[in-house]
């Protein structure tokens, strides 16, 4: 086996004392919210965001002014997206069915799908105001039938960003909030004077953003643990350097740690798209930002076969993965740790953040061994009944219970079986008499 990198990123001991500093800030912030409350809240938008109003949530009139300056073009592009959106969540939601089936006779189970009762939604704002996120986040929840869905985002040049309050807004929020950062997402789930806290946080954000929803899960459940973006491009000799570069540094625009990793079994195309990346930042508006991630999270990784390129990509569980092969849907069977595929040279990563239907809040930080991305499941909790409807199935039940209690030692869980086995047998079952369950079963 071969894999040889021809470029490193930052060191991992290196990355981990950029997340120890963030956990300090954020720890620190999260405590004075939960002693001080709004005015703690007051005060960090004051020192992040320079934005103190009179009110954090948005009036109607404030909504309705701010969507006033939305363009018909933009406001049409919105609603497109949403509808794209919307129609696979309502598809995904139309898959999870309530359950009930009679096990034995007289035993039925089953569960229900329950929405969670209200749910925070954080839309980044920062360098780009990342109006999708509202789809992805507000929409989603509204089609799994949240009741009550608090949507914030920080101001943008001192005022609420009027395309995310739109998207917001026709997503299905019922508060909004020009709010951002650590003092958003704690105020939503910890509650203030003037906002009552939610069951869950959802939705992207920076190192701190993460860093607080990670400090708060327990507190409130939480989507999963959306950190800076990332990106992989897995790739061979039928695709060029041009598209590998285009969509490494098309991520890698982010933000200033976001990873960029292109693997592949060409040598060739290995050496051309660093070439190609060097040129683009040349050339590029947001190669500032871009240069400093490709040049601290970069890298690119040779491999002799598709075999060690499937486990290279495994391993690192990337957020985004671009594949671009000669067997694209060999990597769609056989890759199993990932946020989102993104199949053939016609996709991109960009239609799947922006357009296409699937939702663009995805694991990162190798989350993507044991979670996938938001989708509506993730705003519904199943919930498992039983109910026993017949004197014989509950003393049956009940003699087997007991047993299994008495044997870890249980006797009071052993009691609650044996009453109905006392009062429902009939004197036909008695404690302890029930035949094995592999006779019974005959």
């Amino acid at each position: 086996m071969t894999i040889t990198h021809l470029k490193h990123g930052k060191p991992e001991s290196e990355r981990a004392e950029d997340d120890a500093k963030v956990r300090g800030i954020v720890e620190t912030a999260l405590a004075d919210i939960e002693t001080r409350g709004d005015a703690a809240v007051r005060a960090l938008s004051q020192k992040f965001d320079g934005y103190t109003p009179a009110a954090f949530r948005l009036t109607a009139s404030e909504i309705e002014a701010a969507m006033s300056k939305v363009s018909d073009r933009d406001m049409a592009d919105i609603r497109f997206a949403q509808d794209q959106i919307r129609t696979f969540a309502q598809a995904q939601r139309a898959s999870m069915t309530d359950v009930e089936v009679e096990t034995l006779p007289g035993v039925v189970l089953g569960h229900r799908n329950i929405p969670v009762q209200s749910v925070g939604c954080y839309v980044p704002g920062g360098k780009f105001p990342m109006v999708a996120s509202a789809h992805m986040s507000v929409l989603t929840a509204a089609v799994a039938g949240v009741p009550r869905i608090v949507a914030a985002a920080p101001p943008v040049k001192g005022a609420p960003h009027p395309a995310i309050v739109a998207a917001m807004h026709l997503g299905g929020a019922h508060e909004i909030l020009c709010l951002g950062g650590i003092q958003a997402v704690g105020a939503m789930a910890l509650g203030t004077e003037t906002l009552d806290p939610v069951h869950m946080l959802v939705g992207p954000g920076n190192a701190f953003v993460a860093e607080a929803k990670r400090q708060l899960f327990g507190r409130v459940g939480i989507d999963l643990f959306a950190g800076p973006t990332e990106t992989m491009v897995i790739a061979d000799d039928t695709v060029d350097a041009e598209l590998c570069a285009t969509d490494l540094l098309g991520q890698a625009e982010h933000g200033y740690n976001s990873p960029a990793v292109l693997v592949t079994n060409s040598r060739k195309l290995a050496q051309g798209t660093l070439a190609e990346i060097d040129r683009l930042l040349g050339i590029l508006p947001t190669a500032d930002t871009a240069r400093a991630s490709w040049q601290d999270y970069g890298e690119v990784i040779l491999c002799d076969t598709h075999d060690e390129m499937l486990e290279v990509a495994n391993d690192i569980a990337s957020e985004h993965v671009q594949v671009m092969t000669d067997r694209d849907d060999w990597y769609l069977d056989n890759m199993h740790s990932y946020g989102a595929l993104f199949l053939g040279p016609r996709t991109n990563v960009a239609n799947g953040d922006k357009v296409i239907g699937t939702n663009h809040t995805l694991p990162t930080k190798k989350a993507g061994r044991y979670t996938g991305g938001l989708w509506v499941g993730k705003f519904l909790k199943t919930h498992s009944y039983q109910r026993v409807t017949s004197d014989e199935a509950a003393a049956t039940i009940g003699a087997y219970g007991s047993r299994l209690c008495m044997l870890e030692g249980f006797v009071g869980h052993a009691e609650q079986c044996n009453i109905r086995v006392r009062r429902y047998g009939g004197g036909n079952i008695a404690y302890g008499t029930a035949a094995p369950y592999t006779e019974a079963a005959e």
